[in-house]
């Protein structure tokens, strides 16, 4: 079994003898005569072998390894299947953030509108003769011009977004 073994796993590695031989520091003919049965590798050697075609010891020791095309083609179906439910759950999971920034953007500017309307415009009662206050108010005028004009459009876009990732149940 380990003649066959060894010669199975090295072709299915895509390495010749000789390759293979240059990796373990031996002749070709020594793994020919492995692989035909004619002789042995000591315990080293074995445990170097397996390091160099990356399998377990007890795979080289035991049953006959075959490696059949569709055995190959449902594996690779079973991985696939896992990357594909992996994406599916990272979609699921950005639209929920999604939907929960378009949340809270809509709470922000409804919070900033209403506190806003209640302070109704503090600045418009500033002494502007002195410059300090003068260019506070002019900036906090301006930030509420620019909010009062693009937060409608924000809002409803943010609405919008949020119907849009609404989970259908």
């Amino acid at each position: 079994m380990l003649n066959e073994n060894i010669k199975a796993i090295r072709k299915s590695k895509g390495l010749s003898q000789q390759e293979l031989a240059i990796k373990l520091n031996v002749v070709r003919q020594t793994i020919s005569k492995w692989e035909q049965g004619l002789s042995v590798p000591d315990s080293d050697m074995l445990i170097s072998i397996s390091e160099e075609l990356e399998t377990p010891i007890s795979t080289l020791l035991g049953e006959t390894v075959i490696e059949t095309e569709i055995d190959n083609i449902k594996a690779i179906s079973e991985k696939l299947e896992v990357i594909n439910l992996q994406l599916a759950q990272r979609k699921i999971t950005r639209k929920k953030c999604l939907h929960w920034l378009l949340i809270s953007l809509c709470v922000v500017i409804t919070a900033i509108f209403v506190t806003l309307v209640i302070l109704n415009s503090p600045y418009l009662g500033w002494d502007y003769n002195a410059p300090e206050t003068a260019v506070v108010g002019v900036g906090f005028h301006a930030l509420e011009w620019l909010f009062i004009r693009l937060a409608p459009i924000i809002l409803i876009g943010a609405i919008i977004g949020i119907f849009l990732t609404h989970k259908n149940k």
